[in-house]
């Protein structure tokens, strides 16, 4: 149940060839067609069924990598159980190619649900939907994804590729419930009553295989959809802890208002990691001011309600001056001493991830 693999596979390609044997290989990005497996480990990346199963962190038990110094190196090993040395494993995940070049990696499969349902449920309401999601996750039964899409994001998709979706809805909750077919036709039906309770519009079920991939091919579409709008596309992944979800939704609205920008809302919201994207023309000296304004009321909102910067997407060079805004300055001391234990020389992204004096907010 495991899947040893060279860094410039694709990663969906893992899990099409985990799928022959019965297995799976859960992690999904969205960008995981073309996405190649050491980037996503690099990144520490995530997707939609991160929900139920979790991220690349939890897949990877263990790695071949060169050293900034040229030496050859193996973490980890094949087991599940290793608490053998430091977890260099874990250390190298995440990194952002800061601390070595990935040339292998072990990987852990689980065993493919035998089948999936969906649900598509309306709001006239983000924060309702926020509530909604609240609900189902304290409901007992747990999701392999639960997917949210506010109004621009759906309008942006019906004119991109017609799908059919509620243009006049305020929100839309996509929810896919895998494992038993019987477990599941039992699980649906409660989180079909759950999200009446909480006020959907309407809930719409899947009722075949197709109903369902559509549902979740327009879910995939909403990025590329949003980026035909304006020349700019600023695509944060801030990040909560799940009981906030209904205030990080109400407090978006209210940075969209205050700084009259075009503000796209989507993600997976099922694990309090939402994509907040700016539409905008990099070319606009005036909204652009707006817009890194609205950059940071965006993080300092997922800091206030105890979340993080980043989910899923990284620091890199965009989100590095805003580091000391979560971190205190020994933790990030410390970290930068790892850093300079394995890369005395510096040349392995250099610039990244760590703020220096005068570092301001880079919109890209």
């Amino acid at each position: 149940m495991i899947a040893i693999v060279s860094p410039g596979v694709i990663t969906a390609d893992i899990d099409r060839a985990a799928q022959k044997v019965g297995l799976m290989y859960p992690p999904d990005p969205s960008s995981s067609n073309v996405s190649t497996i050491a980037g996503n480990i690099s990144e520490n990346s995530g997707g939609p069924r991160g929900l139920k199963y979790g991220v690349t962190k939890d897949y990877v038990l263990g790695l071949q990598v060169v050293t900034p110094e040229g030496h050859i190196i193996r973490t980890g090993g094949r087991t599940i159980k290793n608490v053998t040395g430091y977890d260099l494993t874990k250390l190298i995940v995440g990194s952002e190619g800061t601390l070595g070049i990935i040339t292998e990696a072990i990987l852990r499969l689980i065993p493919r649900p035998q089948a999936t349902l969906s649900l598509m449920a309306v709001f006239d309401d983000i924060v309702q939907a926020g509530y909604a999601i609240t609900n189902v996750l304290t409901s007992g039964i747990l999701p392999s994804k639960i997917e949210f899409m506010d109004q621009a994001s759906i309008r942006a998709v019906e004119s991109y590729k017609p799908m059919g979706l509620p243009i006049n809805a305020e929100a839309v909750l996509f929810i896919e419930l895998d494992g038993h077919p019987l477990a599941i036709r039992d699980e649906a039906d409660y989180v079909y009553k759950l999200m009446q309770k909480t006020g959907a519009l309407c809930v719409q079920k899947a009722e075949t295989s197709d109903q369902e991939e559509k549902m979740w091919k327009a879910r995939k579409l909403v990025s590329p959809a949003v980026a035909r709008h304006k020349p700019t596309k600023i695509s944060e992944d801030a990040t909560v802890p799940r009981s906030q979800i209904p205030s990080f939704l109400k407090r978006l609205r209210e940075i969209k208002d205050k700084f009259d920008i075009d503000l796209v809302v989507f993600g997976h919201a099922g694990d309090g990691n939402l994509h907040p994207n700016i539409l905008c023309d990099q070319r606009n000296k005036e909204e652009m001011k707006k817009v890194e304004k609205a950059v940071v009321a965006i993080f300092e909102a997922a800091l206030d309600l105890g979340g993080t910067l980043s989910g899923e997407h990284g620091i890199g060079l965009m989100k590095k001056s805003f580091m000391p805004m979560e971190f205190d300055q020994f933790s990030l001391e410390m970290m930068k001493r790892i850093k300079q234990a394995w890369d005395p020389n510096n040349i392995m992204n250099p610039g990244k991830i760590f703020p220096k004096p005068g570092d301001r907010l880079v919109l890209r």
